[in-house]
């Protein structure tokens, strides 16, 4: 009799154990999914010079290539109007206000009112591209501080009215970037589209606009 009862103990024991085994193995699994699911999709890495080239750059320097790609890909998307100037134009303004600093949120509302108002959005597909072979190059960022950029920026602005093209102009359109570390996972670049530095500048071609 005892020996049963010693066995039932041994099994409690037993059942114990592996109850408190599935209780820690369960809260470590819960554990887990939190990290990940509060651990950042992107990590912002700043590369150490590579000491072999003789060259060193400070930790918190922004490479005028990070800076340049920046303010094209955001001025590009900015311009990118797909179906109708009147809707993509604004909705591009709001999906891309992390990267804007409020100046510039408040003049691209602005310019939207105004196009809006002189009919230069309604039925409009627009569409801005790089120039051949006037791409990155260094003397194309303009390094004002460790904080602030001119970008210079020559692009091909194409544009279309009903399926009619009304509108391709080769432009420069200095920009200014500036350093905006305020919401790594709004916005992992760590800087923020500033608008025009100056009015932009009409290199050549032919622009024709549909009344």
């Amino acid at each position: 009799m005892s020996r049963l009862k010693n066995a039932l103990k041994h099994k409690d024991r037993q059942l114990t154990v592996a109850k408190i085994s599935i209780i820690c193995i369960t809260a470590l699994c819960f554990a887990l999914l939190f990290v990940i699911y509060t651990f950042p999709s992107t990590l912002k890495i700043l590369l150490p010079p590579d000491l072999r080239a003789g060259s060193q750059r400070p930790w918190w320097e922004v490479p005028t290539s990070t800076v340049y790609a920046f303010a094209y890909q955001t001025f590009q998307q900015l311009n990118r109007w797909t179906l109708d100037g009147t809707h993509d134009y604004e909705k591009n303004i709001t999906a891309l206000k992390p990267f804007l600093t409020p100046s510039c949120e408040a003049f691209l509302l602005k310019d939207y009112e105004d196009r809006q108002r002189h009919s230069e959005l309604r039925d409009r597909v627009r569409g801005v591209y790089e120039i051949p072979g006037r791409g990155f190059s260094e003397d194309r960022v303009i390094i004002h501080n460790q904080d602030s950029w001119t970008v210079n920026l020559d692009l091909s602005v194409d544009e279309y009215y009903k399926d009619e093209p009304v509108k391709r102009v080769l432009t420069r359109f200095p920009i200014n970037i500036v350093r905006m570390d305020v919401d790594s996972q709004r916005n992992p670049w760590g800087l923020g589209f500033n608008c025009y530095t100056s009015i932009p500048l009409r290199l050549e071609g032919k622009e024709e606009e549909k009344k």
